[in-house]
C-alpha cells in the first residue's frame, strides 16, 4: 500500500531528478521514494547502532587497553588489511 506525499525541491534538484528519471526510464516518484527509503533505512540503522553503543557505555562494557593494543598490533602486522 502506498500514499501520496508532497515534497518541495530546489529547482536544480528537480531538474536533476527529471534527467535521472529519463535516463533510467523510471518515474520521478519511484526514484524519490527509493531515495527516501534508503535514507530512512540508513538513519534507522545508525540510530540503533548509537543506542546500542550508549547502552554498552552505560553498562561500562568497554574493551580493555590490552584488547585495544592486541587489535592495533594485529592491524599493524597485517598492513592495515
Amino acid at each position: 500500500m502506498s500514499s501520496t506525499m508532497t515534497v518541495r525541491l530546489e529547482e536544480s534538484l528537480k531538474d536533476r531528478l527529471e534527467k535521472l528519471a529519463e535516463a533510467t526510464q523510471r518515474s520521478k516518484s519511484f526514484l524519490a521514494a527509493e531515495a527516501i527509503r534508503e535514507f530512512v533505512e540508513l538513519n534507522e540503522w545508525q540510530i540503533e547502532e548509537l543506542k546500542a553503543a550508549i547502552r554498552e557505555a552505560d553498562s561500562e562494557d568497554f574493551a580493555s587497553n590490552q584488547d585495544v593494543d592486541n587489535v592495533m598490533e594485529r592491524w599493524r602486522n597485517s598492513g592495515g588489511n
